[in-house]
């Protein structure tokens, strides 16, 4: 079984001590009850790996000794999901889902027909978001934690959807109006993905036809209505098998 992961800003160099204290040392010694001589795989979240062996534990710390450091590449295309912000009791769950489903980027989105709002509250709001993705990259052993946005509204999703058009990305906006298919996109050789997943209420018309201007295609993502909290994860296992992210 493969060691827990853990997340230091800076994975010291094979032969150091490394400690890991604040709310990472603390879910360490105490919540998973880590021990001397444990195996801990240590992260940056931005592709370091370091096998690790607990040297002492504390109450709220663990020291330990780094035994080797490698990079792990990152995975090819990557994928940004722009998420419409769910209702508060699924918010976080949609974040856990599609980190634990290998998104890369997350962008909350405040679209027109959300039953959730974050004017007024976005930083607290953003940082909630932040803190589920580190936990979930933590549970999943991914060695890259996604990066979490501020958040945006329609006309900076229109910018976002514009640029990643003029870099080659795929920009799809998964909706039951598609004609198009997910699967019969062309994947192939593609760099950058950008998922976008509509509020529980479904996308504005006006919303929609602004997002196909702006490029992006309008497509069908299966034959079920999903949750906008689920749709984002089946969408990325779907492309693990139908590019090389797998």
């Amino acid at each position: 079984m493969a060691a827990t992961v853990f997340y230091l800003d800076e994975v010291p160099e094979p032969g150091a001590v490394a400690v890991l204290d604040g709310q990472e040392g603390r879910h360490a010694a105490t919540v998973r009850r880590i021990r001397v001589g444990e195996p801990i795989t240590l992260s940056d979240g931005h592709g370091v790996l370091a096998e690790s062996e607990v040297v002492a534990a504390q109450r709220d710390r663990l020291d330990l000794r780094v035994l080797n450091r490698t990079v792990a590449k990152p995975v090819s295309p990557q994928v940004t999901v722009v998420q419409a912000l769910p209702k508060s009791d699924r918010s976080e769950l949609a974040v856990e889902l599609m980190t634990e489903a290998g998104a890369d980027t997350i962008v909350p989105w405040q679209a027109a027909r959300c039953i959730a709002n974050w004017e007024g509250k976005a930083g607290k709001a953003v940082d909630k978001w932040r803190a589920a993705a580190r936990s979930a990259a933590r549970q999943s052993r991914r060695p890259y934690i996604p990066e979490v946005a501020d958040l945006h509204r329609t006309r900076d999703l229109l910018d976002l959807i514009r640029k990643s058009k003029a870099d080659g990305a795929i920009v799809a906006a998964l909706h039951e109006s598609g004609t198009g298919r997910f699967t019969e996109l062309p994947f192939a050789g593609v760099a950058e993905i950008v998922l976008i997943v509509g509020p529980e209420g479904g996308l504005d018309d006006a919303e929609l036809a602004a997002l196909a201007e702006a490029g992006a295609d309008i497509v069908l993502l299966g034959p079920t209505v999903l949750r906008t909290s689920t749709a984002a994860a089946v969408a990325l296992g779907a492309l693990g098998a139908l590019t090389p992210r797998w």
